[in-house]
């Protein structure tokens, strides 16, 4: 009786009359498969149906590869195979394995056509349960469409927005190559040759383009402008802002030979311009090019180092000087030197005593000082082009933290 009751339960089954359940149910062979086992698989050919009596079975498609995908899970009462049955060439259109130990009852193809034959209205039946699986699987297969859509258009708007990123930091590199050639065509080409004296200069920025800046330029009959600076920070403000303490010094040094009042004059600028937070440490000077005499006004910058012709390295004595752009009124440290025959005067920012090794490590002055003695006789430009080299070597592909900027100036 028991056997009945679940039959009747089965919607394919529910409409046939008393006396064919009965029968199916003292017919029906009984098959038992454990969990994990699989009772047929898809695309294979099919000759029964199934009538879950005990457990659990799970429809899936795509069995055993990357793109298995679970369809439902079925319990007692609720029959499968029954589409390799009324399919042409009788393929199964789904695999069934068990997601719990099962018994099931196996309908074959004969007794379901006999069935058929003497129960016609059997197949009204079958397309009304094929019916409702197909809205069911309509509906789960249009939920699962939107859910990939969304994903989809998740996606697309990541990569628009990462397409769109490119764009702009592509942008962002040609506006800094633009800056770089900018900055490139501020300093001097080329540096002036005159008797007595060699000048050289070197500046690497940190960034593609930096906040230092140097100039050798004539200021009329025997004299030589020499300027030096650092300002706070790096990048684009920074060479922006370097851009225009340039232009400041350039223009006030045509008009003064008093280097201290040049840099008040820039620092005044600057205070009444308003515009910005940031500053500048500079160094400028005029060098009398007949007596060898640099007077110099420094403003928070870096002390020179003077090598004199015997190898000795000093640096040169010095008050106090405050960075301009900061203070209405500022206090600099305005000095006077001769540079001896055969000697070098050296003029840096900190980005080279500062530079350090994979060990963190600064450059520090004493090296500077010793790189300097043993390149006694050299160049300006030489040099320049040595300090560069040690302190490539000595950073050992550490990253460069700041600007390094080099001026210097040999007396014959």
């Amino acid at each position: 009786m028991e056997q009945v009751a679940l039959l009747r339960k089965v919607p394919l089954l529910s409409d046939l009359p008393e006396g064919v359940i009965v029968q199916l149910a003292s017919t029906l062979k009984v098959v038992d498969i454990e969990s994990g086992e699989v009772l047929c698989r898809e695309n294979e050919p099919g000759d029964s149906l199934y009538i879950v009596v005990d457990g659990r079975v799970e429809i899936l498609l795509g069995i055993e590869t990357q793109d298995e995908k679970l369809i439902t899970t079925i319990g007692p009462g609720d029959f499968i195979g029954e589409m390799s049955l009324v399919l042409p060439g009788g393929l199964r259109t789904a695999s069934v394995r068990a997601a719990t130990p099962a018994r099931l009852w196996m309908m074959t193809r004969a007794d379901f056509d006999a069935l058929l034959r003497r129960q016609p209205t059997l197949a009204y039946a079958m397309i009304r349960t094929l019916t409702r699986r197909l809205d069911s699987t309509n509906v789960s297969d249009f939920h699962e469409l939107q859910s990939k859509n969304r994903l989809l258009q998740k996606a697309y708007d990541e990569l628009k927005a990462a397409q769109g990123k490119i764009i702009e930091k592509e942008r962002l590199e040609r506006e800094l190559q633009v800056a770089a050639e900018i900055q490139v065509g501020i300093l001097p080409q080329e540096l002036p040759s005159i008797p007595g004296f060699e000048f050289g200069a070197l500046m690497v920025p940190a960034r593609l383009v930096g906040g230092d800046f140097y100039d050798v330029f004539p200021l009329g009959k025997d004299r030589m402008g020499l300027v030096i600076g650092d300002v706070a920070d790096k990048g684009i403000p920074s060479a922006i802002f370097m851009a225009r303490v340039h232009a400041f010094i350039m223009a006030e040094a045509t008009h003064s030979s008093n280097p201290a009042g040049v840099l008040r004059r820039v620092n005044n600028h600057l205070i009444h311009l308003e515009q910005s937070t940031q500053f500048v440490t500079v160094l400028y000077g005029i060098l009398n090019i007949k007596s060898g005499i640099f007077t110099y006004a420094r403003a928070g910058h870096e002390l020179p180092l003077l090598v004199s012709s015997d190898g000795t390295v000093r640096t040169l004595s010095h008050g106090v000087g405050q960075a301009v752009g900061m203070l209405d009124e500022i206090i600099l440290d305005e000095q006077s030197i001769t540079i001896p025959s055969g000697g070098t005067l050296l003029l840096f920012t900190d980005g080279l005593t500062d530079c350090r090794n994979p060990q963190h490590d600064p450059f520090g002055h004493e090296r500077v000082a010793m790189i300097l003695g043993s390149h006694l006789g050299h160049t300006g430009q030489q040099v320049c082009d040595a300090l560069w080299q040690v302190l490539q070597t000595y950073q050992s592909g550490s990253l460069q933290d700041d600007d390094v900027t080099l001026v210097a100036i040999h007396r014959k």
